[in-house]
């Protein structure tokens, strides 16, 4: 888990460093066929039984297109907020996503939440608050959309229950990575393409590797393990993601975000220690 938390925020780390020359649309699209490339690959070398299982009819399946489609929505609208605000507050903002599972499992699902839980939701969003700080004078748009992506997520998470268990999770996971993969291209052909440097291919390139190398050891993690010890190592994400933001773009939470963040990282602690291994963090 933590391997693959490292992972996902080197991906990252480099596709909102070439963002700064790269419209996103061209940005996601090209990293997502290279992603694809490499899921298929690690499929193929990894578990020869899920690679010869990936195919229409699978990838058809209508929780599997629908849970696709939400995550593709989902990396559209996060990633368009992390090129435009500290990698570390994205994060942080992002890693509210088992709290708000545990909070549309409840409106949406019907799923009972106690009262305990609901006040762990609470302190969580006040974290999120926190990390987000809206101002009337100097409104921060993006972190409100990298808190729409966060939702997506977590409605991707969601649908998750309603997938058959004999789909592997490698077609689940390559389905997602086409989805965002199409959804990008479909919204680059709105946008001007730019001539792409081979220092920034090889690092789209590299952010690809990181991506498919986070979902493998996220799944290898989630199967073998139980979440109630694995899913605390999610945070190791967040630390991570203030090093590299400091380390790169000089960015550090301010106190007040500091003080979100380890709301947050509490309360999820605490929703773990209330439930064990809850149905709603068990796909996350």
């Amino acid at each position: 888990m933590s391997a693959g938390m490292v992972c996902f925020v080197t991906n990252d780390t480099l596709v909102k460093f070439v963002s700064d020359t790269l419209p996103a649309s061209q940005l996601i699209f090209l990293r997502g066929l290279m992603a694809v490339l490499g899921l298929l690959v690690l499929a193929y070398f990894t578990d020869r039984a899920s690679f010869s299982r990936i195919g229409l009819a699978h990838l058809s399946h209508r929780w599997v297109v629908l849970r696709s489609v939400l995550d593709g929505a989902a990396s559209l609208v996060y990633l368009s907020a992390l090129f435009h605000m500290p990698l570390g507050n994205a994060t942080a903002i992002n890693m509210s996503t088992p709290l708000l599972i545990a909070l549309l499992s409840g409106l949406l699902l019907g799923v009972h939440v106690s009262g305990r839980h609901w006040l762990i939701i609470g302190l969580g969003f006040i974290g999120v608050l926190l990390v987000v700080q809206p101002q009337a004078d100097g409104f921060n748009a993006w972190a409100w959309v990298a808190l729409a992506g966060t939702v997506l997520h977590a409605l991707r998470d969601l649908s998750v229950r309603f997938i058959a268990p004999q789909i592997p999770s490698m077609v689940i996971t390559v389905s997602t990575a086409l989805a965002a993969t199409v959804l990008a291209g479909a919204w680059s052909l709105f946008t001007p393409w730019h001539v792409v440097s081979l220092k920034h291919g090889l690092m789209m390139a590299a952010a690809a590797l990181f991506l498919s190398s986070g979902y493998f050891f996220l799944i290898k993690a989630t199967r073998i393990a139980d979440m109630s010890v694995v899913a605390p190592f999610r945070y190791v994400g967040l630390l991570t993601a203030v090093l590299f933001g400091y380390l790169i773009w000089g960015d550090m939470p301010n106190p007040l975000a500091w003080c979100g963040m380890l709301l947050l990282v509490g309360a999820g602690l605490l929703m773990l220690r209330l439930n064990r291994q809850p149905a709603y963090l068990a796909e996350n």
